[in-house]
């Protein structure tokens, strides 16, 4: 017996890898999604990140910063800065501390509270007092000022000198002003 064996002869185009072009598109989008949003998970971007920061606004601001003894009248540079509230709203002063600057550094002094009564048990490195109408009641209200008497000698002539004033509930920062001593 003969077997004969036929084979056919294709004229068209024979698939062998058993691929699909539209799946594969599918699957590297798909890849490609994933790991964009693990990417984004991984760095925690925040919402609206790419938006400008907001400005941080002037509502108790630096009016002077006086130099001469009281007793004397003479020039040792005492470093007492006055603040004046100019904003339109009630703070309670309990609630607020303060961080100054120099030419952008940091000062090593220590304002927890900008009562009067509370901060004088407190510890408050670099500061002597503190006193005005703006600390002497339990808010601090448009119009009224708060004087800190610095140790002598922190700022001198050309010094540009920052407060930032923090809201001790939220731990944000509620007013920022700087002003340069001349």
């Amino acid at each position: 017996m003969i077997i004969t064996l036929y084979t056919s002869v294709n004229s068209g185009h024979r698939n062998t890898d058993a691929s699909s072009y539209p799946v594969g598109i599918i699957l590297l989008v798909a890849i490609t999604f994933l790991l964009a949003l693990l990417v984004l998970l991984m760095v925690q971007i925040q919402p609206f990140a790419w938006d400008m920061e907001k400005e941080i606004p002037e509502i108790f601001t630096i009016t002077a910063i006086e130099s001469v003894d009281e007793i004397t009248g003479h020039l040792n540079y005492d470093s007492r800065v006055i603040l004046l509230h100019t904003g339109t709203a009630d703070y309670q002063n309990r609630n607020l501390k303060a961080n100054f600057f120099k030419n952008g550094q940091p000062l090593p002094c220590t304002i927890v509270t900008m009562n009067g009564n509370d901060f004088i048990s407190t510890v408050h490195n670099g500061v002597q007092w503190m006193g005005g109408s703006g600390c002497s009641e339990a808010t601090w209200s448009p119009g009224e000022r708060i004087r800190i008497d610095f140790s002598d000698g922190t700022f001198h002539p050309g010094d540009v000198v920052q407060i930032d004033v923090i809201d001790k509930v939220t731990d944000v920062i509620i007013s920022r002003h700087a002003f340069r001593y001349v």
